[in-house]
């Protein structure tokens, strides 16, 4: 079965927009292993625009399910895994100043690299695994650099399936099944949603984890909305 993993960077860009510490990350983390998540996955970027570093800090004692640090290695993301030893490391190239993740490793002109980072990662007890585009030569590549598993960027396929083009998720599924020949384990995420979850993970084999945060922190705003306003309207009755 598929592990659900959710991304909490969404909630920690609600609480900096207005300063304070509404909502608060810790506490959500708690939630939603407690409403049945099976990880949660973080994101903090240089700028700590949203999931701030001591946040990474601040999770490690109460995520009891699968801690996930997704990132672009740069030395203090580095430092902040090794110092954290969360459960799994991502990889991911996104340029400081991305919106958000746009594009998977090139693992064949980034060997060397990754295989260094990979190592040190591997060395703490930290399981990894790498970001990548749904192209049979980049998962070959990252096999060639040890990482434990890859990560299949799904943004290409969501925006086609919401064109109702089903055979979008063939590359995905070749990708996974070279991957498992491969010994490699199989994560997905980026705009994976209610909509799109069910028919990406029966096509995809061995699917092992999703990373989904953007989606579902919208769907629950929309799906929790009326509760909200109903128990509003009965505090307000006299």
């Amino acid at each position: 079965m598929t592990k659900l993993s959710v991304n909490i960077n969404k909630i920690a860009t609600l609480r900096n927009s207005r300063g304070g510490d509404v909502p608060n990350v810790v506490q959500f983390a708690k939630d939603v292993q407690e409403f049945g998540a099976e990880g949660v996955t973080i994101h903090p970027r240089p700028d700590e625009r949203h999931i701030r570093y001591q946040d990474a800090r601040d999770l490690k004692s109460v995520v009891y399910t699968e801690y996930n640090i997704e990132g672009n290695p740069i030395k203090s993301f580095i430092d902040l895994v090794l110092e954290v030893k969360p459960t799994q490391v991502t990889l991911v190239p996104d340029a400081e100043d991305a919106i958000t993740s746009n594009a998977g490793w090139d693992t064949i002109k980034h060997k060397d690299f990754l295989i260094d980072v990979i190592k040190e990662f591997q060395q703490n007890g930290i399981r990894t695994s790498i970001f990548v585009d749904p192209v049979l030569e980049q998962i070959e590549g990252a096999k060639e650099t040890g990482t434990d598993r890859i990560e299949l960027y799904t943004e290409a396929f969501a925006h086609q399936y919401g064109l109702g083009n089903e055979s979008a998720i063939k590359p995905y599924a070749d990708c996974a099944e070279f991957a498992n020949k491969l010994g490699l384990g199989v994560n997905a995420g980026h705009d994976l949603s209610l909509d799109n979850i069910k028919f990406f993970s029966d096509k995809i084999p061995g699917l092992l984890e999703v990373s989904i945060g953007h989606a579902l922190v919208a769907e629950s705003l929309y799906l929790g909305v009326e509760n909200v306003i109903q128990m509003y309207l009965r505090k307000l009755k006299k």
